[in-house]
């Protein structure tokens, strides 16, 4: 990813060549991009865009790199559940928004809990599908804090079948990606689903 220049007020300086395309999609839409509640229009949406996908500038397995060996020989599952989050999908980079379950069986060790978050949204702060977010979170704790297992379930609002298309509120996708003991072992696959509500 690029760098990204700040500007005296501590905000990103967007080329002109950024606020240009968002003029052009204004116009297209049929607005006028002159029009005074339009002017500075171009330069919030490209910030606001900055930000949506500012998971490209994180490395989510740094989170990991912290753990916790002292675990007062604690050796079952360790669950964070209903983690809201938002992202945007590649096909028409509408919003998705949603709640992760992400659950884990330490080997030796352990990290904290508000890292599995922070794992989630450095991937979901990308333009995704819901299918690689949740694979993607699966794969990163597994790598990194090399558990028993890994589970990790996602639900989920698309604004591209919500908003346009179809235009179906209300409904919901769900993925799951499952690893190790959760995938092979039939009863730890159940336990883990039930704590998380499945």
């Amino acid at each position: 990813m690029t760098k990204v220049e700040l500007g005296p007020d501590g905000k990103p300086v967007v080329p002109a060549h950024v606020l240009d395309a968002v003029r052009t999609l204004i116009e297209w839409t049929g607005e006028d991009p002159a029009r005074e509640g339009l002017l500075d229009t171009p330069k919030r949406v490209a910030r606001a865009w900055k930000e949506y996908c500012s998971g490209y500038a994180d490395d989510p397995s740094l989170h990991l790199s912290r753990t916790f060996e002292e675990v007062g020989g604690y050796d079952e599952i360790v669950l964070l559940r209903d983690i809201p989050f938002q992202s945007h999908c590649e096909h028409h980079m509408a919003p998705i928004t949603g709640k992760a379950s992400i659950a884990y069986l330490p080997k030796d060790r352990v990290v904290g809990i508000s890292k599995l978050a922070r794992v989630l949204n450095g991937y979901a702060r990308r333009l995704q599908v819901q299918e690689r977010l949740t694979a993607e979170v699966a794969k990163c704790i597994w790598d990194n804090l090399q558990p028993h297992g890994v589970a990790v379930v996602i639900d989920a609002q698309h604004g591209c079948m919500t908003g346009r298309g179809v235009r179906t509120p209300g409904v919901g996708m769900v993925t799951s990606r499952l690893l190790g003991s959760f995938l092979e072992d039939q009863s730890s696959r159940k336990e883990v689903l039930s704590l998380m509500g499945y």
